[in-house]
C-alpha cells in the first residue's frame, strides 16, 4: 500500500467511551484504512495533527450480514485505531471550529 497520510485516516470516532478515554487516558479514536498498519497510522497522526504518539491499538470489526429483500450481502469490514498521545502533548479537538 502506498503511503498517503490523508488516505490512511478516514474519520474520527466520537463516542461516549472515547470521550471518557480522551479525558482520562489521552486517547483518541479514528476509522482507518483496512490495509494500514500501526506504524503507518502513527506516522499519519503525527504528521496531520503535529503531536507525538505513544501507542496505537487497532481493532477490526467484521462485516455484518444484511438483507435487502431477497438479496443477502455483507457490510464492509471496519478498522478502528485507538491512539494514545504522549504526556505534555496538546489534545486533538475535532470540533474546534463549531
Amino acid at each position: 500500500m502506498k503511503y498517503d497520510k490523508y488516505g490512511i485516516i478516514k474519520a474520527p470516532l466520537v463516542t461516549e467511551k472515547l470521550t471518557d478515554l480522551k479525558e482520562s487516558n489521552r486517547t483518541v479514536g479514528f476509522i482507518v484504512d483496512i490495509r494500514a498498519n500501526k506504524h503507518q497510522i502513527k506516522k499519519a497522526v503525527e504528521e496531520i495533527f503535529k503531536v507525538k504518539v505513544e501507542k496505537v491499538r487497532v481493532v477490526v470489526r467484521k462485516g455484518k450480514p444484511r438483507r435487502y429483500g431477497r438479496f443477502e450481502s455483507k457490510s464492509a469490514k471496519i478498522k478502528k485505531a485507538y491512539v494514545k498521545l504522549k504526556e505534555g502533548e496538546k489534545m486533538i479537538e475535532f470540533f474546534e471550529g463549531v
